[in-house]
């Protein structure tokens, strides 16, 4: 009698990935932010993606389009002139505009102070001009015109002086003059921040010295301006 041949065990056939196996909303969501973080420069903080089976297939690729603008907001302004730009107050603005119409500042002054404030080296609030040097400074455009009428000196002293009384300028010794830095500034807040620490400094913190009071004096609208407070409105002094 002939053995009956032995049974052989039947095979099980291997599971294999579907041909369109769908990736789940993570991995689609990975490579978004990817792509994003590709486009600004950076490198995404992106697990990687398990590993997938030579034998899978990839799904739908993911189109994604990106428009900028033109501006990018942290770009400098675009200012005339090559020396920079300052910062100013809105408000002292347009206390200047009312005390000119007013009469009260002088076109001397306003002369006198606007040359100052362009000139102050960023990030100290100090202008180093002596009286003559913003004398001639701002006789320069008359000087190829004949009998053109000058600022003098004794013009721009006085001027000094009532801006000093005013508030708007201190005197710094040694050619140097200080501005009120709360009023107009050339430089970032952390260095108005050091400015602003000094002249208290050298005032001992007196809550009516120097750049407190804004003038002139005896008129609507004089500022008693408090550095931890919105500004006071209509403070006589």
């Amino acid at each position: 009698m002939t053995p009956e041949p032995p049974v052989r065990a039947q095979r099980r056939p291997r599971p294999t990935a579907p041909a369109d196996a769908p990736r789940n909303g993570d991995e689609v969501l990975d490579d978004i932010v990817s792509l994003l973080a590709g486009h600004i420069g950076q490198t995404a903080n992106v697990a990687p993606p398990p590993a997938r089976s030579r034998t899978a297939r990839r799904g739908p690729r993911v189109q994604i389009s990106v428009d900028y603008g033109d501006t990018d907001p942290r770009s400098i302004h675009k200012m005339a002139g090559e020396i920079g730009y300052s910062i100013t107050s809105n408000w002292f603005a347009q206390w200047m505009a009312k005390l000119l119409v007013a009469g009260v500042l002088s076109r001397s002054r306003a002369a006198v102070f606007l040359f100052v404030a362009g000139g102050q080296k960023k990030g100290t609030g100090i202008a180093s001009y002596t009286q003559q040097q913003i004398t001639d400074g701002l006789n320069e455009l008359l000087d190829g015109m004949p009998g053109a009428k000058k600022i003098t000196r004794p013009t721009v002293n006085k001027a000094v002086k009532t801006l000093i009384e005013w508030g708007w300028l201190e005197s710094a010794g040694y050619g140097r003059i200080r501005l009120n830095v709360t009023l107009w500034f050339a430089g970032n807040s952390g260095e108005q921040k050091h400015v602003l620490e000094e002249i208290a400094s050298d005032h001992g913190s007196e809550p009516e010295a120097f750049p407190h009071r804004v003038g002139p004096r005896c008129l609507p609208g004089q500022q008693m301006l408090d550095f931890e407070e919105a500004p006071a409105r209509g403070a006589a002094g």
